[in-house]
């Protein structure tokens, strides 16, 4: 019982083992992918597209500028920008110098940001305008060295920039004053680059790519070591995974990249995996303006789109989205929260297309298991374990438990981060030799579907039963009254902890004796919540992520 692969399960065609040494590193990769697709579109974004040449042109001269300032191999270099062109072309440069590329959330406060540049030793920052002034005040507390500025409009051309960078700043007023002493625009790096030579940088697989912090909304954020071989063999399992659906060479089709391309997730699969595969990647910077996002998928007949489940959530309960083409839809791919089976089965109805659930980790580059995407998904699993990758369940002393019995999901294979830097304790805490512990709870069947209980630290405890706040969420999310839901343990002098949702309605005329009633049909009595509370808004991550955690901040509520 100590590993599973599951051959007998796996669809036809897909490898059980990739090579994660196909490459000598991410910029082999990237190279390799500008000489087979240098005139296919690569990225588009707000109207205007850019080739992989012309991908290769920009990074070229964005890296010679770096080393011209003195970015050596090692050194960290954050972007802290949305989706936009610009995003891509600076990792890509910053590998091309021989950076490592922290990645970092432009809704960052200044002392989240601080604290990330300083633990990972900063020596440039890539940031958008909008966040400018937030790095002016914490700057003098860090190590940064230079700054590279960027506005939203720099890679749409001429006059169209031009337009959008006045917009922006002085009639949408999103650009709040700042003032950071020689600091550089990009477009001025990309023009001092071109007269300047780029030396040749050796990188090798064992070398550190991103520093990816995570953890923040648990405690202090902590950064995920991952190197060129961790992505290569996450980008060719996912490849596998999906080359019977999606053509080797990514011929004719393109991929909506609505989450964030800083989030592990989107990096992987939609940046990099894309870019692998030659696909052709329309960005989306604001995906929150839904009815702008909606518009901009009826420009496109997409075959991929990866999302997690309050993303599909509100694109379904958005009355146009409906009445796009899905006709060449194939991959509809989710991750980052579990999804929802009210929204998997409502999305598979509207698109013709199912929701594959993937799982995994910052810490595991990302994916760790999915679901087949040849007929055989299973609403509610994360799936199998991807090819070389092998998982267990385990219990509290870190040994593994029968099938079907709950426990640890553990894992092991090349995309796993060689430690969290500069954290030996922390990283200590969540191996167990080889195994990394994810900290969520699982079980495992007899096909080897995994499926996901809950965050092993957001189980709560009623008189002496566990109950898993997905399970709960799960039902009343199938209300049809209701948008959106969180649930989470309150304090309670009889039972020791009492089941609390937070939800947003649907429909104004919801009361918590309807949703208690509801629940009282599906679940058990002491899984039915005893505290609703009805909110505008639930707190979520940068991906969306409902974030339980902040949902235990005081707040008025409702008691039934």
């Amino acid at each position: 019982m100590e590993s599973f692969f599951w051959t007998k399960t796996y669809p036809k065609g897909v490898p059980h083992e990739i090579n994660p040494d196909k490459y000598d590193s991410l910029l082999d990769l990237f190279e390799q992918s500008i000489q087979s697709y240098k005139q296919r579109v690569a990225y588009e974004n707000m109207g205007v597209t850019l080739t992989f040449e012309q991908v290769d042109n920009y990074s070229r001269d964005f890296a010679a500028y770096l080393q011209s300032i003195g970015i050596e191999k090692g050194d960290r270099v954050a972007v802290q920008m949305p989706n936009l062109m610009q995003y891509p072309i600076a990792v890509f440069g910053i590998m091309r110098a021989g950076g490592v590329v922290v990645n970092t959330n432009p809704l960052y406060t200044p002392h989240e940001m601080q604290h990330q540049f300083t633990d990972a030793g900063v020596k440039a920052v890539v940031i958008l305008s909008n966040f400018a002034s937030k790095l002016e005040q914490i700057i003098g507390k860090t190590d940064i060295e230079h700054v590279i500025v960027s506005e939203i409009g720099d890679m749409l051309g001429g006059f169209k920039g031009f337009v959008t960078n006045f917009v922006v700043k002085y009639v949408k007023n999103m650009v709040p004053k700042f003032n950071i002493p020689n600091a550089t625009k990009l477009k001025d790096a990309f023009s001092a680059g071109k007269d300047l030579p780029l030396k040749k940088t050796t990188l090798q697989r064992d070398d550190i790519a991103f520093l990816q912090y995570t953890g923040g909304t648990t405690g202090v954020a902590k950064g995920a070591v991952l190197t060129h071989r961790n992505l290569i063999a996450n980008m060719e399992q996912l490849v596998a995974w999906s080359s019977f659906l999606v053509d080797k060479d990514g011929a004719g089709h393109k991929v909506i990249s609505a989450l964030p391309l800083y989030h592990i997730f989107a990096l992987t699969f939609n940046c990099l995996g894309m870019m692998r595969m030659g696909v052709h990647n329309i960005l989306i910077t604001n995906p929150r303006d839904m009815p702008g996002f909606v518009k901009e998928l009826k420009n496109h007949q997409f075959s991929i789109i990866s999302g997690v489940n309050t993303l599909f959530n509100a694109l379904l309960n958005e009355p146009e989205f409906k009445n796009i083409d899905f006709s060449k839809l194939k991959l509809s791919l989710g991750g980052g929260m579990a999804v929802q089976d009210v929204v998997a089965k409502k999305w598979k109805e509207t698109t013709g297309c199912p929701i594959a659930e993937a799982y995994g980790l910052t810490e595991t580059s990302p994916g760790l298991t999915c679901n087949p995407l040849d007929g055989r998904e299973q609403i509610g699993s994360i799936g199998l374990p991807l090819p070389s990758t092998e998982i267990r369940i385990a219990d509290e002393n870190d040994e593994p438990v029968p099938l079907g019995e709950r426990g640890e999901i553990h894992a092991r294979g090349p995309q796993v981060m060689r430690g969290y830097w500069n954290r030996d304790d922390e990283t200590a805490k969540v191996f167990a030799d080889d195994w990394f512990k994810t900290g969520d709870i699982g079980i495992m069947d007899e096909q080897g579907f995994v499926r996901i209980v809950d965050r092993k630290k957001e189980m709560i405890l009623v008189s002496g039963f566990n109950v898993y706040p997905n399970e709960v969420e799960n039902v009343i999310a199938a209300h049809p009254k209701v948008l959106e839901v969180g649930v989470i343990g309150v304090p309670d002098p009889k039972s020791n902890e009492a089941v609390k949702a937070f939800i947003v309605k649907k429909d104004n005329s919801l009361t918590p004796e309807e949703i208690i009633a509801f629940c009282k049909e599906e679940l058990t009595g002491y899984k039915v919540p005893r505290h609703i509370e009805f909110r505008d808004e639930l707190p979520k991550s940068n991906v969306g992520k409902i974030l339980r955690r902040l949902l235990k901040e005081p707040a008025k509520e409702t008691t039934a």
